[in-house]
């Protein structure tokens, strides 16, 4: 028997249904994966959901990919591809997190999210992007509180994801397949023994 979903554990259309109905067509949530990572990659997503009433139910266990386990949200992300208008991800290396810091570093991921997705509105997690002139609204957990953002919160997870699988191979025995690249005790083991790699964020303060 499938459980009964708690919908007050699950995010909801109701921003984008408010905004919807006062014109606004193509609105992207935005949201990021590995800002307090030691190695690798920020990543930021970016998925503009269309006006359906049939939505809601058809991404009915997508929510914060924190609180999704890694195979939900792997069976999650390409239904959320298929059901969305359009999407991007994007990603700013360990070197430009160094040269810029993480933050700004950050938001240069999420722009390169939107290029191609020619929104009308964002809705992020807690970001504000003075520098994009479009009109926005920077929710407090909104990864917890709008289906869009979290939607991209689950693509920018599992793409990171996948490229952080991909390094493991460039840089082994650091372990980036399992950790990728966060402070696990795997992690700082590893670094005693092969000290830093190329990928690792020369301006965080690592063990």
């Amino acid at each position: 028997m499938t459980p009964t979903l708690d919908p007050s554990k699950y995010p909801t259309l109701d921003f984008e249904k408010n905004l919807w109905k006062a014109g606004f067509t193509r609105i992207a949530g935005i949201d990021e994966a590995g800002r307090g990572a030691w190695a690798g990659p920020v990543a930021a997503a970016a998925v503009i959901l269309p006006s359906v009433p049939s939505l809601k139910q058809t991404l009915k266990r997508v929510r914060d990919s924190k609180l999704m386990t890694p195979l939900a949200r792997e069976t999650w992300a390409p239904r959320i591809k298929r059901s969305s208008v359009c999407w991007g991800v994007g990603f700013a290396s360990a070197e430009e997190i160094d040269m810029l810091g993480i933050l700004s570093a950050t938001k240069l991921a999420a722009t390169r999210a939107l290029e191609d997705l020619s929104p009308d509105y964002l809705i992020t997690d807690y970001l504000i992007f003075p520098e994009i002139d479009l009109p926005q609204t920077a929710l407090v957990k909104g990864d917890q509180r709008s289906l869009s953002v979290a939607a991209a919160s689950v693509l920018a997870k599992t793409a990171r994801d996948a490229l952080m699988r991909e390094l493991d191979g460039q840089y082994p025995g650091y372990g980036f397949a399992r950790h990728k690249g966060y402070g696990t005790r795997l992690h700082q083991e590893a670094i005693k023994i092969l000290k830093h790699c190329e990928i690792h964020r020369k301006s965080f303060s690592i063990p």
